[in-house]
């Protein structure tokens, strides 16, 4: 009888067991893809998108997953590297939708590699969002591309207007990577509409992207009469540069871009770029509401102040998180691709921790940039909101 009565528990348990085993593996799951740089020239812009990433992961599992049409899911972000390479970048979009059929793509971050990548997207009709690209086309005739950010048509006329009325010169040098879509293509638009408004590029030189040293370049922006330095670069290279600009004896003004706004700009320009400005997404220093949220969310995390890359991906992740409970899910991968990029184009206004957006039928947002200062601490200070 004692040997049937654990027999009896022992099947009780094992049927445990299997219910338990079958629930786990019934566990609904959404797919999204990163296709973001974890290594390369610039890995604190992965490191960011993955971060914020997790993030949101941790913020919507905690709490039971997303709750689509009153069915939960779980979560699950695939994160790929993409070298901040435009070929890398394709070959992580084919194994984001390819081998890891996620439902939508985070990234690229950058436009040199988002405007590679999304003509992959678009082909495949996966929808993707960029956090970070500010080249038109990165989205431009692409119904599946869409971004967080706003554009660099945009960005470089305000941070005109803006440098003409701080620095009160006539004549600026600009800087610029050749290599980079996204640096030569700001560095034009801003000498064109410089040149047009408000006085004269006497200086506009480029580099390459495995390029080290400046002096030839500085050397010529310090042996002209420029009353500032303008340089549309992301912070790697800014951190070389301004920090060899000032050993040199450079001593003016210099403005920036959104490619500033990492956490290791300061350490790597040895502190030169203190008292400088550049135009971006967001003011982390006196943050509020939301955006302040989220910033002790990614500090207690972290250990850092979220840059620009990081509040654009989080609010990226939770555009695309409202298209699938806007759109629902069938569980047909193709159909539910289709549905979130047609959910996703239908978005009308997005309140997010870099402030609110409306939507172009282009999938860009109009939205505002803020000029930040860097201050003797290396933190990034509110100065100026630029309005579309």
């Amino acid at each position: 009888m004692k040997k049937l009565h654990k027999l009896i528990v022992l099947a009780v348990i094992a049927s445990m067991f299997v219910s338990n085993v079958f629930a786990a593996k019934k566990q609904k799951t959404i797919k999204i893809g990163f296709n973001i740089p974890l290594t390369g020239d610039s890995p604190k812009v992965g490191e960011s998108g993955k971060y914020a990433g997790e993030i949101v992961r941790n913020e919507i599992n905690a709490a039971g997953g997303l709750d689509v049409n009153g069915t939960k899911y779980m979560l699950e972000f695939i994160y790929v590297d993409n070298e901040l390479k435009a070929d890398s970048a394709i070959n992580a979009a084919n194994k984001l939708i390819d081998i890891d059929k996620v439902l939508a793509s985070i990234g690229p971050e950058g436009s040199g590699r988002a405007i590679a990548a999304g003509e992959v997207y678009n082909d495949m009709k996966v929808p993707m969002i960029t956090p970070w690209a500010t080249n038109p086309k990165a989205t431009l005739n692409r119904e599946y591309c869409f971004r967080a950010c706003f554009l660099d048509p945009f960005q470089a006329p305000v941070a005109a207007k803006f440098a003409s009325e701080q620095f009160g010169g006539k004549k600026v040098a600009i800087v610029y990577n050749l290599e980079d879509d996204y640096s030569k293509t700001l560095a034009e638009l801003f000498r064109d509409e410089w040149n047009a408004k408000y006085g004269s590029v006497v200086v506009f030189e480029s580099f390459g992207q495995k390029d080290q040293d400046f002096s030839v370049q500085l050397t010529k922006v310090i042996n002209s009469d420029a009353d500032f330095l303008y340089l549309p670069d992301y912070y790697n290279f800014v951190g070389l540069i301004t920090s060899q600009a000032k050993d040199l004896g450079w001593s003016k003004p210099v403005m920036g871009s959104d490619s500033w706004g990492s956490a290791d700009l300061f350490p790597l320009s040895k502190g030169a770029v203190v008292g400088d400005y550049f135009t971006t997404h967001y003011a982390a220093k006196g943050a509020k509401g939301k955006t302040k949220d989220f910033i002790e969310k990614y500090q207690k995390a972290y250990g850092y102040t979220p840059d620009d890359v990081a509040a654009l991906t989080y609010d990226a992740i939770y555009i695309v998180l409202q298209a699938i409970q806007d759109a629902g899910l069938t569980g047909n991968l193709k159909k539910d691709r289709i549905a979130i990029k047609d959910a996703m184009g239908k978005i009308q206004s997005f309140a997010g921790v870099t402030g609110n957006m409306k939507f172009t039928p282009d999938g860009d947002p109009i939205k505002e940039a803020v000029v930040v200062r860097v201050t003797e601490e290396g933190e990034f200070e509110f100065v100026k909101s630029l309005q579309p």
